[in-house]
């Protein structure tokens, strides 16, 4: 039985691991670690591996619930296993679903309710894969200029940590239509999608703590030592900071609330700043009214004004309103 005072280490061997926990099967693939390790120690797998030890026992540790170590990990290790983690949901578990899914239904009188849940499904994917392809597309890459030791003034990783907290939420309520609402006499292929649904809402929430509690946390750590470094340079070159009293509006909105006045600024509506944001339209309808209400400006034209005056756009960025 492991100590959850002490978590897993590298003298455990992946034998000991799996026995304590096989949830952490899926773990050990998105680390691109082969099964066949026999009883072979952690740290040895990982070493022929070439998988940073310290990065691939956090996750387990903390996927266990366990006590882990976050003050070593390697950014570039856990974009790895983010990156293989987005395949395995994109490629192999929810197209297995939905295969499942139309199996039972073949079995059902495919009445309009039931083709009604595969369209609902079907919309999920979609949104799932925007939000994925997003991270892998725009987040990881902003991280990896950050690790080159290039700061972007335009954006943080604020605007990820907001974006993505409720991808699980229609998972679980297609499992709750299901299994409360949708009648159904034969149950056992409909119980088959319900297991798959249930263990996929689990990964995926397994998923979005690794995410909450390692990534974007160590992600913040690099920006705040970059920012650092940058405004220690400027203070020994002599060169002042921006006006305190000039910026002083600015610290009463988000960094994600900036950046949607920024894009109202540049003439995007909604829809276009909810795509490029990787948020819904709705949520980009709630941050415009707390925007407008912290501001007591109501109108784009208004906020276009604003963003002028404080500097967040280039004024041959603005597009007339």
């Amino acid at each position: 039985m492991t100590d959850k005072q002490q978590g897993y280490n590298i003298s455990d061997t992946m034998r000991e691991l799996i026995r304590d926990n096989i949830m952490l099967l899926p773990v050990i693939s998105r680390f691109d670690i082969p099964f066949g390790f026999g009883d072979s120690p952690i740290g040895e797998i990982c070493r022929q591996n070439s998988v940073d030890a310290d990065t691939f026992l956090c996750v387990c540790n903390l996927l266990s619930g366990y006590k882990y170590d976050a003050s070593s990990i390697s950014l570039h290790s856990l974009m790895g296993y983010l990156k293989r983690a987005h395949t395995s949901f994109l490629e192999i578990e929810l197209p297995r679903i939905r295969h499942n899914m139309i199996d039972a239904i073949n079995n059902w009188s495919a009445d309009e309710a039931a083709l009604l849940l595969i369209r609902f499904y079907d919309d999920y994917v979609i949104e799932v894969r925007k939000h994925m392809e997003c991270e892998n597309n725009i987040i990881f890459e902003y991280v990896n200029r950050l690790l080159r030791g290039e700061t972007d003034e335009n954006f943080n990783i604020s605007h990820y940590s907001t974006s993505h907290a409720d991808t699980a939420t229609k998972l679980k309520e297609l499992k709750d239509i299901f299994i409360y609402h949708y009648k159904q006499q034969d149950s056992a292929r409909l119980s088959r999608v319900l297991f798959d649904i249930i263990m996929c809402e689990r990964d995926m929430m397994s998923h979005f703590e690794v995410e909450n509690r390692l990534f974007v946390p160590e992600v913040e750590k690099l920006e705040r030592g970059l920012s650092k470094s940058k405004t220690s340079l400027a203070t020994a070159s002599g060169i002042d900071g921006p006006d305190t009293e000039s910026r002083r509006p600015l610290s009463e909105l988000s960094e994600r609330e900036i950046e949607i006045i920024r894009s109202l600024a540049q003439g995007k509506g909604n829809k276009q700043i909810a795509d490029e944001l990787c948020i819904s339209v709705h949520t980009v309808a709630t941050h415009r009214r707390n925007i407008s209400a912290k501001l007591e400006i109501h109108t784009a034209a208004g906020l276009t004004v604003f963003a002028i005056m404080h500097h967040l756009v280039d004024i041959n960025d603005v597009k007339p309103i």
